[in-house]
């Protein structure tokens, strides 16, 4: 892993786009790394569009700069790329996943974005077993299988120690399962 690891989630709010910056920065500090997570967004409100950010590191994190040029951008909500530059600043071996049934050469053109380039229905698995639009599981998933800045283990733990309190064994199976169709699942 490069000395710095940068992600930026794009969605809109009730998707999951700063749990799931939290959650794949929890699952970086089981693994002893150094991380940051933080959001960003106007109006706080349902269906908004927002943005999260996650910092990965093998050393101690000193910077709280935004992340300009990330190594990897999700997009949680395919609608938002009409209105926000997604790929703006993303490097150019770095890789964008985009929740859609879109296959990747059409998401290349309406992002402007020639690198690689992946897809993943994440919202239908969301659907499927949670019966909610929440795409940031599948998302992490496909992330972690693409790039390995975290182990499949790590972040499992991580959703077991969230989610069990608030939402029982049978959401936390759910959402385990999740990740890991997300995991199998991703086409470029």
């Amino acid at each position: 892993m490069k000395e710095i690891y940068e992600v930026r989630m794009h969605g809109r709010a009730g998707q999951g786009a700063k749990s799931g910056s939290q959650l794949l920065a929890e699952a970086a500090f089981k693994e002893g790394k150094y991380i940051q997570s933080f959001p960003e967004y106007g109006s706080e409100r349902r269906g908004a569009p927002t943005v999260a950010y996650t910092k990965i590191s093998q050393t101690e994190l000193r910077s709280h700069e935004p992340v300009l040029h990330p190594d990897a951008v999700l997009v949680l909500d395919f609608g938002i790329m009409r209105s926000i530059a997604v790929a703006a600043g993303l490097q150019e071996q770095g890789i964008l996943i985009v929740n859609t049934k879109v296959c990747a050469a059409d998401i290349q053109k309406l992002a402007g974005f020639s690198g690689p380039t992946y897809s993943i229905d994440a919202t239908s698995i969301s659907l499927d077993l949670l019966a909610t639009d929440t795409p940031n599981v599948p998302m992490l998933g496909a992330l972690i299988k693409l790039t390995g800045v975290v182990r499949l283990e790590s972040l499992e733990s991580v959703l077991r120690e969230h989610f069990l309190p608030k939402l029982g064994e049978e959401k936390v199976r759910k959402n385990i399962e999740m990740l890991h169709i997300g995991y199998d699942e991703v086409t470029k």
